[in-house]
């Protein structure tokens, strides 16, 4: 990890504390499972249905105009940003189900769709949730790249148009899984020593990585390039297509959850000791957003209710809404903030004012 050691503040407890009772009450109260239930079932299916019909309409030859194979290129990307968002995430974090076997299962749903689960484990689980937008521990604002998603990120002359071309850039997001990321961060998790951590060892989780992008390029483009009635170049734009369309609707669902305006970056001090807990500090730098609107909630996998997210990532997401004015009104009377846009396009738009921020001020001192 990173050279200083994260220490959070022990003396603020009695706020998670307290909301942890409360929200185990409400679980007992109502007789109910903090894992999925079937609604968990109905959206998986769905998912999958999105992101696989598509592909075996067009590989069996249903389909072969070539714009109704345009549309359901874009349809197989929502379907893996479903299946990251709505399936795979919830898995991955064992609120999926009580069943620890069936949480491993599910979640390797990501490499079918390109990614790789222990290096999501790794960035999402144990660096994202632990040490939310401190600069130097989250890498999910340290992109070492021409995007500036903190005030203490080196600055660069091109961030300054980067509130124009982020959008652009988001949806090659998990483009670059594909083809590097993950080769790149099973490395650095090594040289981290998250890898050790984990008793994994370098060498085999390479070979499983290299077989499972193997399995992913034959089916989504060997195959289809042997038996498709289109040229080369059009299944590669199909490709294209796909996770250009995935990796936008991730970044719009993440980026407006900790990069915005209302958030905070908060650093430890010379010793690495932060100034609040860590569930305190998830309230400092996470917001909700669109808490009413029930379609995007569905699609996003409860996503939209990142608080109750990052302070109960094991109880699955189907569960948010009820928790959230549990959460609310716990932190209201401990008088911590409770970060939450009645909108999507209002949060979106927030990132957007955060993006230009970052982009033309420079960095704040360490």
């Amino acid at each position: 990890m990173a050279e200083t050691k994260i220490q959070f503040n022990t003396q603020q407890r009695l706020f998670f504390q307290t909301l942890h009772k409360r929200v185990d009450q409400y679980f007992k109260t109502n007789g109910i499972s903090k894992n999925g239930n079937s609604t968990m079932f109905v959206k998986t299916v769905c998912m999958f249905s999105i992101y696989f019909v598509p592909y075996f309409l067009m590989v069996f030859g249903v389909v072969t105009w070539i714009p109704a194979m345009a549309l359901f290129a874009v349809m197989m990307g929502f379907g893996a940003a479903g299946i990251g968002l709505s399936v795979m995430h919830d898995a991955n974090h064992g609120s999926y189900s009580n069943n620890p076997k069936v949480n491993k299962f599910i979640a390797y749903s990501i490499n079918l769709i390109g990614g790789h689960y222990l290096n999501w484990q790794l960035q999402h689980n144990t660096l994202h949730h632990t040490f939310t937008n401190i600069h130097g521990h989250d890498h999910d604002i340290d992109t070492q790249g021409i995007m500036r998603f903190s005030p203490h990120t080196p600055h660069k002359k091109v961030h300054r148009f980067q509130f124009i071309y982020a959008w652009f850039l988001y949806g090659l997001m998990t483009l670059s899984w594909v083809m590097k990321k993950d080769f790149i961060q099973l490395s650095l998790f090594r040289k981290m020593g998250l890898l050790e951590m984990r008793k994994k060892k370098f060498s085999t989780e390479l070979v499983r990585l290299i077989i499972w992008k193997i399995v992913y390029y034959i089916y989504m483009l060997v195959i289809p390039m042997l038996v498709m009635k289109a040229a080369w170049w059009q299944i590669l734009i199909g490709f294209f297509i796909i996770h250009y369309t995935g990796g936008l609707l991730l970044a719009l669902v993440f980026q407006p959850a900790h990069v915005t305006e209302n958030l905070d970056f908060p650093l430890p001090d010379e010793t690495g000791n932060m100034e609040n807990d860590w569930a305190v500090h998830q309230l400092y730098t996470t917001s909700n957003y669109a808490p009413k609107a029930k379609l995007l909630s569905w699609f996003v996998g409860g996503l939209n209710f990142q608080v109750e997210h990052h302070l109960f990532p094991t109880i699955c997401h189907v569960h948010y809404k009820k928790l959230a004015p549990i959460v609310q009104q716990t932190a209201e009377e401990f008088k911590y903030p409770y970060h939450s846009f009645p909108t999507f396009f209002q949060a979106i738009a927030s990132h957007g004012r955060i993006l230009k921020k970052f982009g033309s001020e420079p960095v704040v001192s360490l």
